[in-house]
């Protein structure tokens, strides 16, 4: 195999079509940032399948833990927000908010904000002088001055050591399923404790399954929702905000770049000690007195035979499955991105396999950006959520559009 030099490969760049900045993901995030760069007169491709994600990695009948007014998405003009919505669509305000409805809100906010996006899945990222050249699958080539990364959280998919054993015919990672109706009739277990295990564990029981959850803490159940009927004192104590009520979590949406500000060991234990896995309490009667809890356990062995699982808890409790899911969340590494060449890779410093971002979502490697869940421990948990969309959009645009500038001078 021939290896090409950077002048040789900037030499070929001519016949390939070019870009300001090229979106990799069209999820919250992606559209976000891409409705703002159009916004600023950039020449912009953005690429993956709308909302892939929502639609094809979450299961039918799914509810979203967060209000119609925290899941808004971004455009400069303020044009296409939840709101607006509601007034041209069936859906009516409520909570909680049916995942079919934001995922309705999100292509109509696609299609009238961002209406040229690329299904094609990027092969190749990587950096040839001061550009960057993108290999789709379909084999075409482009260049650009910026690249932001808006992946999708399935890349990030955490799977425990103790679980990889098992083939993938008995065991799967919560993400991999958007319709249920395959366990009627089929005993499963669920492992994890946060919003996404308790809710499959109900959708699963609904499906006709019967569950066994596996929590390693107590499901930390969330207070009722009152926040449309809270006093003017309750709100002053703790105003509302997207994540949640209180007056740090208000911080974090208000002042949306101040987290990033703080020492990383601070930063690194807000995030551990204030944003464990917790459940909606509208999932109560749901799966209380109907799934098998298994609160505060860890599985001792899990043994694949034939048509299943043989499973032994800490406590010493046996049972059978036909089928293990992990509702183990998501880690950010990225190694994990297999898009990005590893020259490239190699060039973004890391900490923890994390990369390392500046104050505009910037990684060491100028024109190179991380938005959504990959910068969560630089900017902190509003980017976990759909809410930190509009703060990151404003200013990775922002950001991009100054290099593009400098690049092109």
């Amino acid at each position: 195999m021939s290896v090409i030099s950077d002048k040789e490969q900037l030499q070929q760049s001519t016949s390939v079509a070019q870009y300001d900045v090229v979106i990799v993901g069209a999820g919250p995030y992606g559209l976000t940032a891409a409705a703002h760069l159009l916004g600023r007169g950039l020449k912009v491709a953005i690429f993956g399948k709308t909302l892939e994600l929502w639609r094809e990695h979450m299961p039918k009948g799914m509810f979203l833990r967060s209000h119609w007014w925290a899941t808004n998405l971004s455009d400069p003009k303020k044009q296409y927000g939840f709101d607006q919505f509601f007034r041209v669509s069936k859906y009516k305000k409520c909570y909680p908010v049916p995942a079919e409805a934001f995922v309705d809100y999100a292509l109509w906010f696609q299609k009238n904000a961002v209406p040229n996006v690329d299904e094609t899945y990027v092969a190749s990222v990587e950096r040839i002088g001061d550009k960057f050249r993108v290999t789709l699958e379909d084999g075409r080539v482009l260049e650009a001055a910026a690249v932001i990364m808006a992946v999708g959280l399935y890349y990030y998919a955490n799977m425990p050591a103790e679980y990889t054993h098992l083939s993938s015919e008995v065991m799967t990672h919560s993400f991999e399923h958007n319709d249920f109706s395959r366990f009627n009739g089929k005993k499963l277990l669920v492992i994890g404790g946060g919003q996404s295990a308790v809710e499959y564990t109900a959708l699963l029981l609904e499906a006709g399954a019967s569950v066994h959850l596996v929590s390693r803490r107590r499901i930390n159940w969330l207070a009722p929702d009152h926040s449309e009927e809270r006093s003017l004192w309750e709100k002053i104590k703790a105003p509302n905000s997207g994540i949640a009520p209180g007056w740090k979590n208000w911080a974090l949406e208000y002042l949306p770049y101040l987290f990033y500000y703080l020492p990383q060991y601070r930063k690194d234990r807000y995030i551990r000690n204030h944003y464990n896995a917790a459940a909606s309490d509208w999932l109560r009667d749901r799966v209380i007195g109907k799934a098998h809890l298994h609160e505060g356990q860890k599985t001792q062995s899990l043994k694949e035979v034939a048509g299943g699982v043989d499973v032994s808890l800490e406590d010493g409790t046996e049972f059978h499955v036909d089928h293990v899911m992990l509702s183990t969340g998501y880690e950010v590494r990225l190694s994990r991105l297999n898009m990005v060449h590893p020259a490239l890779r190699a060039q973004v410093q890391t900490e923890t396999d994390i990369p390392q971002l500046s104050s505009s979502f910037e990684s060491s490697v100028p024109g190179l950006y991380f938005i959504g869940l990959t910068s969560l421990r630089s900017f902190g948990p509003l980017y976990r959520f759909v809410v930190g969309a509009k703060a990151s959009g404003e200013r990775v645009a922002a950001a991009a559009a100054r290099h593009v500038a400098r690049v092109r001078r």
